[in-house]
């Protein structure tokens, strides 16, 4: 009776705020993992079906470059307009309405800017000699450029929607994430038509589906606005101080993924989508724990932020420890399960034994970013929240230049391998220098 009384003790002496990230974290890993679960059937379906092909390197390859924008453009949304939304409902609520209408904006005539630019400019960088990509692979991915274009203002809405239902605490957004990997399933499986095509209208027809399905519980709510094609919002300039800094930043970070395809364009046919099955996996351990730790804390850091410094400083290093050893661990029993995880998600139809092989040995070299990850993500939310997104953007831009140089001396030795281990080695200077960064910031906090 003791023991279970001291339990008991314990759980009530618990900070508000270590459960508010709890219960936060808890459901956003239930959303993740169910959409998680439509991901992995996603990349079954085409493992099954395509195998390691011209078809699947052409199709990511312009996936992956149509996605970096719209990767960078969330990540600044994350770090820059949650905490200001936070802030603002705070402060100055009637302003908001305005804000919203005016980003709505912003948002829709930046998408059609960048899909006009990659109508026309990604066939002649495809066309590139340099680029070392199979004539067959150029073939395909140019033709399908006109199609993938619509993924850049379809994906700046869907980061836009998901960015204010976040702001709010909400967190549907993130079991709405299976929405497109549930509609290329269906097209991979459904659409008899032989070549690339299925993959890009399932895509397609994907993102449409998830940007309404993003938008009608913001209308019901009211949340949803007009767009205003002005800037006389008085929220811009907060805006814009963290936006110039972030796009920087995010720019280079999320760079990594295009540097990479490069490095493995040259590396021989199969070696990008060799590449992406074995990131597909991670993505399924990563996105588990690394959404669920960014969208459960950021919120709540924010609205620490304004209350108590000191305490938001041991409850974030309190999880920063946390996903160190939740990392840790979930690595070891990775490597150990990764043979018997690449079979049962691919070893079907066109993918070979010979395919899981060779996987899975790429998957376990992936394995050593884990432990580094999770933390990371936790010390750049605290970091957001005090409003340091340089610090977050100088981050950003060291692991461009860490990955470029890990790439660039590994892969004689290790070839494909090489890609993987870099991103280990990235995450690891990352995690020093974001964790140098947070107790810099606590110790400056402290002395004034």
């Amino acid at each position: 009776m003791k023991i279970f009384g001291g339990i008991q003790k314990r759980i009530s002496n618990l900070n508000s705020d270590h459960i508010a990230i709890a219960r936060g974290m808890i459901w956003v890993a239930l959303f993740v993992f169910l959409g998680k679960i439509a991901g992995a059937a996603k990349e079954m379906a085409i493992a099954y079906r395509y195998g390691i092909s011209n078809e699947v390197d052409a199709y990511l390859f312009v996936f992956n470059l149509l996605s970096w924008p719209v990767s960078v453009w969330f990540s600044i949304l994350t770090y820059v307009l949650v905490p200001l939304a936070v802030r603002i409902r705070e402060n100055t609520p009637a302003e908001l309405s305005r804000f919203r209408a005016e980003l709505l904006a912003f948002a829709l005539v930046l998408g059609v800017n960048l899909a006009l630019l990659a109508w026309f400019g990604l066939p002649v960088l495809l066309r590139s000699s340099w680029l070392g990509l199979s004539a067959p692979t150029v073939s395909i991915a140019t033709a399908i450029v006109p199609m993938m274009a619509a993924l850049a203002p379809l994906g700046l809405l869907v980061s836009l929607f998901s960015a204010w239902m976040l702001s709010s605490g909400r967190h549907a957004n993130t079991l709405l994430e299976s929405v497109p990997a549930i509609a290329i399933l269906v097209a991979v499986l459904a659409i008899p038509q032989n070549g690339v095509e299925p993959l890009v209208w399932g895509t397609l027809a994907g993102f449409m589906m998830h940007s309404l399905a993003l938008a009608s519980p913001l209308a019901w709510n009211r949340e949803l606005e007009i767009p205003r094609f002005t800037s006389r919002s008085s929220q811009w300039p907060s805006f814009w101080q963290g936006f110039g800094v972030m796009l920087i930043g995010s720019g280079l970070g999320s760079f990594n993924g295009i540097i990479d395809q490069f490095f493995a364009a040259k590396l021989g046919v199969g070696a990008i989508t060799t590449i992406s099955y074995a990131n597909r996996i991670l993505a399924l351990i990563l996105g588990l724990g690394a959404t669920a730790i960014g969208r459960a804390t950021l919120p709540v850091f924010s609205r620490m932020k304004s209350k108590n410094t000191e305490q938001l400083q041991r409850v974030a290093m309190f999880w920063v420890w946390l996903m160190l050893a939740i990392g840790v661990v979930t690595m070891i029993i990775s490597w150990w399960l990764a043979p018997w995880i690449v079979k049962l998600l691919f070893e079907r139809g066109a993918f070979t034994v010979a395919d899981t092989i060779v996987v899975t040995d790429i998957f376990r070299y992936g394995l050593g970013q884990v432990p580094f990850y999770f933390p990371s993500l936790a010390l750049v939310t605290l970091l957001a929240s005090h409003g340091k997104q340089k610090l977050i953007a100088i981050s950003g831009a060291t692991n461009l230049f860490v990955k470029t140089g890990a790439n660039y001396f590994l892969i004689p030795l290790l070839g494909v391998k090489a890609i993987l281990l870099s991103s280990g080695i990235m995450y690891m200077v990352s995690l020093f220098l974001l964790y140098w960064f947070a107790t810099s910031l606590s110790k400056s906090k402290q002395t004034t």
